[in-house]
């Protein structure tokens, strides 16, 4: 028989929001990738746009190097820039296993950088169960 298995949901993700009016946003995803849910994000000084936010600064997405939100639904922007909803404030508390990073966030190390400028923002991650 076949194992079957399901994608993750909100509920995999999100694990306590204040009040969702004050936490989440609209926003402008950068073309070019599809964006699973829980994606880490920073934002485009330049754009306003907002990109998986990579390990160190690259150029021409200023920015994005420090991560300031997470995505809360599954997007596919490879074709052109679309519009996500985020949490980008907190009081939130996330699941860290859920968490999507950037290809170059690829060391134990950068991640628990980029969960450090997450709680900045009232955006925790836990270790659940």
């Amino acid at each position: 028989m076949p194992v079957l298995t399901a994608p993750p949901t909100l509920g995999d993700l999100l694990k306590f929001e204040l009040n969702a009016s004050y936490t989440r946003e609209t926003v402008t995803l950068k073309a070019g990738t599809s964006y699973p849910l829980g994606s880490v994000l920073g934002r485009i000084s330049a754009s306003d746009e907002y990109r998986l936010s990579p390990a160190a600064e690259v150029v021409g997405d200023e920015g994005a190097e420090v991560a300031v939100a997470v995505l809360l639904d599954a997007v596919d922007a490879t074709d052109a820039a679309v519009t996500g909803l985020i949490a980008a404030r907190g009081p939130v508390i996330l699941a860290d296993g859920a968490l999507a990073f950037d290809a170059s966030v690829d060391q134990p190390a950068e991640r628990a950088a980029k969960i450090v400028q997450l709680a900045t923002v009232g955006l925790v991650a836990r270790a659940t169960v």
